[in-house]
């Protein structure tokens, strides 16, 4: 019941927070981007009392993510707070790895199929973004770089749950890094190398899929062999 709840709230606020974008209504957008992720602690928490380390991980990683959305909301006139922005998402994707590394700790024996391949993908994908943005970063070449890295350790992380998760979970979470992954590659397309159409629009419509999906995963998570605590 909590699920569709929630489900419902968070609906309206993905539409509001889209209306927003693509009418250019700054305060509409400045009063609805925080409630995006504020839906999402209340939802978390409420389902699962932060009852384990995994929980308690996601919601931190959630609170970093609130305060970055609220930077990055903010940065006009202000570019320092790109940077403190960027700072809080990585520190939301840490967590989030730290949340994913427990779950590898539940099963560490078993041999993700996988996991090569997507090391790999990821791999090529990151580095082959990163070159492509090369040329514009400047002196945001290595916060750009460290970012781009710690996205796709998440990335691969999220990938390497599968056989130690509930598949549902499993899917959950890892469709959710997908859309983290797009989110911020559009981010940095936009600001970086090439302005695209409807930015906005894109950057926030698979950034709140990511992090639903995320928080939806660690809802519903089950280990399948209980090595480490909840």
């Amino acid at each position: 019941m909590k699920t569709k709840i929630f489900a419902i709230i968070f609906a309206l606020v993905y539409i509001i927070q889209l209306y927003a974008e693509t009418s250019g209504n700054i305060s509409l957008r400045n009063f609805s981007k925080p409630l995006i992720v504020i839906t999402l602690l209340i939802w978390l928490y409420s389902s699962t009392n932060l009852k384990g380390r995994f929980h308690k991980r996601i919601f931190t990683g959630l609170v970093f993510g609130l305060i970055g959305d609220i930077l990055l909301m903010l940065q006009s006139g202000r570019p320092n707070f790109f940077i403190f922005g960027l700072i809080a998402f990585l520190l939301c994707h840490i967590f989030y790895i730290r949340a994913f590394t427990l779950d590898h700790k539940s099963n560490p024996n078993y041999k993700n199929p996988f996991l090569l391949w997507a090391i790999g993908v990821f791999a090529i994908f990151c580095s082959g973004l990163f070159f492509y943005l090369q040329p514009s970063l400047g002196a945001m070449q290595f916060p750009v770089l460290m970012y781009a890295i710690i996205i796709t350790f998440m990335a691969i992380m999220a990938v390497n749950r599968y056989g130690k998760v509930n598949i549902f979970s499993y899917k959950l979470i890892l469709y959710g890094a997908l859309f983290f992954l797009l989110s911020d590659s559009a981010l940095a397309v936009n600001k970086f190398a090439q302005p695209i159409p409807q930015a906005g629009v894109l950057i926030m419509a698979t950034y709140m899929l990511a992090q639903y999906l995320i928080v939806y995963g660690t809802v519903v998570r089950e280990l399948v062999v209980k090595k480490t605590e909840i």
